[in-house]
């Protein structure tokens, strides 16, 4: 296993990442989302791409402790979206 301090480079680039790109995107999904629009295939990509990004962060999370609450939130954040966009799907048949 490696040093929580190997990790530093990396963990910066995801939250450079994380602030300049996903999370931009990702609240303007969930706006949309809340308002009970439905997801789009674009945007629908763009979440799974998302989540299979946050599934390879997430050993960064697990050895860095300061970054817990955060991949909590993000991993709440995401999860609202979906279970709303299925409200929404459900509403929409």
């Amino acid at each position: 296993m490696s040093d929580p301090t190997d990790d530093a480079g990396t963990i910066q680039v995801l939250l450079d990442r994380l602030v300049k790109f996903r999370l931009p995107r990702t609240l303007a999904i969930k706006q949309r989302i809340d308002s009970g629009e439905r997801l789009s295939e674009t945007e629908l990509e763009f979440l799974k791409k998302s989540l299979e990004d946050a599934k390879e962060a997430e050993k960064y999370v697990v050895r860095n402790p300061e970054f817990h609450t955060l991949g909590a939130r993000i991993a709440q954040l995401y999860g609202e979206i979906i279970n709303k966009a299925l409200e929404n799907e459900k509403g929409a048949q």
